[in-house]
């Protein structure tokens, strides 16, 4: 157990020790119309605002959360704010994974120190109740990190307890949605990793940047003998932080005969590296799966073939390495179209959604680990096909 003085001190002597994904902040056209979306298909909470309404004069906010995931839908109100351009150019997506640490200042100018480039300078934002500090640094395309530290009402445990207000300016909200999604829960719980695309020659300029710039170390590596079909390939370094909470997978196109989704993504994204995944955990795959079906999620399809093998793969693995087979239904799997993979600490379960908006760029990943901290290697070629299906329907491989 960490006490308030060892995690005081780790900060003193660490001012980049991350202790949460604070929110994932989302740019979208439209953020009342997109905040039904998310919670309508996905069971998100529609849980705070800040708008005009609430005294918030450039830009339209909406909190969706769901277990420890908190997300921000921001709309832009004026032609001048910086998210109106970037709407233009790449549609709705992923602006920011702020991370929540123990003094944003210092995480800030430790981070400017090892090279980062600002986004934005520290800002405070403050009523009698409390205050959040939040300072921004660029990492890779169009995306940043925000480092935010919380202190009285405004304390992140206050935050996920339900019980306090985002930040000054919001306001709570309530919708009959909110009670349908509280009675017929989706069960996700918290954001597992998030992967961004850069282009084609830069994964390890990032690799280096997380290193140099967060402290991160490398957690696991693919290349295209791992992830390729006939026709495309990627590669891939998963980058950790220290405590290994935050994982942050980055994915480059490798040479094939046809376009990789990577490249598709980035075509479709301005030529911009981005954040092309969240994973979203679950610790029943079965169960959150069938509800997100159940409201219209769209996932992508994979081919009664990969049923056929993967069990002896999967359970053969588990059992080489001392650990039971798969606990789940196998037919409840087949028939909801859960991949499975194993490794020598255990397996997991995991589902990818096609794309969230009418641009093939950003999706999400349904994730469960029984054991396994893999990101799903023995299925990436199944994956792949499937991928490669829709690219084929798009008009795009």
């Amino acid at each position: 157990m960490t006490t308030a003085t060892t995690t005081a001190a780790a900060t003193a002597a660490d001012p980049l020790a991350l202790h949460d994904v604070d929110h994932v902040r989302f740019y979208v056209g439209n953020a009342k119309q997109a905040a039904y979306f998310y919670a309508h298909t996905f069971g998100f909470r529609v849980d705070q605002i800040a708008d005009l309404t609430t005294g918030s004069r450039d830009e339209a906010d909406y909190l969706l959360t769901q277990g420890n995931i908190r997300l921000l839908l921001t709309t832009p109100l004026t032609k001048d704010h910086p998210a109106a351009d970037e709407i233009r150019r790449f549609g709705d997506g992923v602006k920011d994974i702020a991370l929540t640490v123990e003094d944003a200042v210092a995480a800030y100018e430790q981070a400017i120190k090892n090279g980062a480039e600002p986004w934005g300078e520290p800002r405070e934002i403050s009523d009698d109740r409390g205050t959040v500090v939040v300072a921004s640094i660029k990492t890779y395309g169009r995306a940043v990190h925000t480092f935010v530290s919380r202190t009285g009402h405004y304390a992140l445990d206050n935050v996920k307890k339900g019980g306090a207000e985002f930040m000054p300016v919001f306001k709570k909200f309530e919708s009959p949605v909110n009670d349908y999604n509280a009675k017929n829960p989706c069960g996700l719980m918290y954001v597992d990793h998030c992967v961004g695309n850069v282009e084609e020659g830069k994964m390890n300029h990032w690799v280096q940047w997380y290193e140099d710039v967060m402290g991160f170390k490398m957690f696991k590596h693919f290349d295209d003998k791992d992830i390729s079909t006939e026709y495309s390939a990627l590669m891939s370094k998963v980058m950790a932080s220290g405590n290994h909470l935050i994982k942050m997978p980055i994915n480059e196109p490798a040479e094939g005969k046809k376009k990789s989704q990577i490249q598709e993504y980035l075509e479709w994204h301005d030529m911009t590296p981005g954040v092309q995944h969240l994973a979203l955990r679950t610790d029943d795959e079965l169960k959150s799966v069938a509800a997100l079906r159940s409201r219209g999620v769209d996932f992508l399809n994979l081919p009664d073939s990969y049923y056929d093998i993967v069990w002896e793969r999967v359970n053969s693995t588990l059992i080489q390495h001392g650990h039971d087979p798969v606990k789940e239904d196998h037919t409840r799997i087949k028939d909801l179209g859960i991949l499975v993979d194993a490794d020598d600490e255990g397996y997991l379960l995991q589902l990818f959604t096609k794309p969230l908006q009418d641009r093939p760029t950003l999706f999400f990943e349904i994730i469960s680990r029984h054991g396994s901290q893999s990101f799903g290697k023995g299925n990436f070629k199944a994956l792949f096909e499937a991928l490669e299906l829709e690219q084929e329907r798009r008009g795009n491989l």
